[in-house]
């Protein structure tokens, strides 16, 4: 542990598991002070009690940011809590439950809940949380992005995907729009992680040998796998990185 995010304060939105989960648990090691959303409390109090078993310091407060009052509702919440915010990992997103199925099987209410989640529920946080960054003048944003958006099988999972296409142009966007307040803006783009929405899917085995086989390294990505990339940008070894993505896929996408 180097201790890198000491005293910063984070919020990781999703973070009762998966990916979400992972990044608390580095950023906690790492020093940080956490406020982690979630549409579950119980299951995001088991994240939290890893985190104090590791001697971090949490807080949860429960956000459906598919509701535009839910980045009003966490400012509130962070600055109670700790009086600042230094970094935003906007995790959030429809993922459990979807299977891979033909382009035009898709419904149009699965479209406007992925859309409203993904996209606008991650526009309505950085709405929130960018002006207390802007008054410190300083702040990080990740944005959890996906490969998806650049292979195959995004005509599998097509509005998943379209949301995640619509999350790189956020993350250029907000990097212009807030650069010059000191805010950098950035995303992280894994692959098929082995996560437990992944792991539910139909035909998931059968998808990860795809996915695999598209890698330049043959190995299943597992939660942990981008946990590095994030640390990475909310560090202040990333302060002139801004408006990027790093694909953390084992070499699918290549740019």
């Amino acid at each position: 542990m180097s201790g890198i995010l000491k005293n910063k304060v984070a919020i990781i939105t999703g973070a009762s598991r998966g990916m979400g989960k992972a990044f608390a648990l580095k950023f906690a090691e790492e020093g940080a002070k956490l406020l982690l959303t979630t549409t579950n409390l119980q299951r995001a109090q088991g994240t939290a009690n890893e985190v104090k078993a590791k001697g971090g310091e949490v807080a949860i407060v429960e956000a459906d940011i598919s509701h535009e009052d839910a980045g009003e509702k966490i400012a509130e919440k962070v600055m109670k809590q700790y009086g600042r915010v230094d970094i935003l990992v906007n995790n959030a997103a429809i993922w459990y439950g979807i299977n891979a199925q033909p382009w035009d099987h898709w419904t149009v209410k699965e479209w406007d809940q992925m859309f409203v989640v993904n996209v606008r529920g991650t526009w309505v946080v950085c709405k929130a949380i960018a002006p207390l960054m802007v008054k410190q003048k300083k702040g990080k944003i990740i944005n959890i992005a996906s490969n998806v958006a650049r292979v195959p099988a995004a005509q599998l999972f097509l509005p998943y995907a379209c949301t995640k296409g619509a999350v790189y142009i956020l993350t250029h966007a907000l990097a212009r729009a807030l650069g010059p307040s000191g805010i950098n803006v950035n995303a992280v783009a894994p692959g098929y992680v082995a996560t437990e929405a992944s792991l539910a899917q139909t035909n998931s085995e059968k998808i990860f040998g795809v996915a695999t086989g598209e890698q330049s390294i043959h190995e299943r990505l597992q939660p942990t796998d981008p946990v590095g990339a994030v640390l990475f940008l909310a560090s202040p070894t990333a302060d002139m990185i801004s408006g990027q993505t790093i694909y953390i896929d084992g070499g699918t996408v290549m740019i």
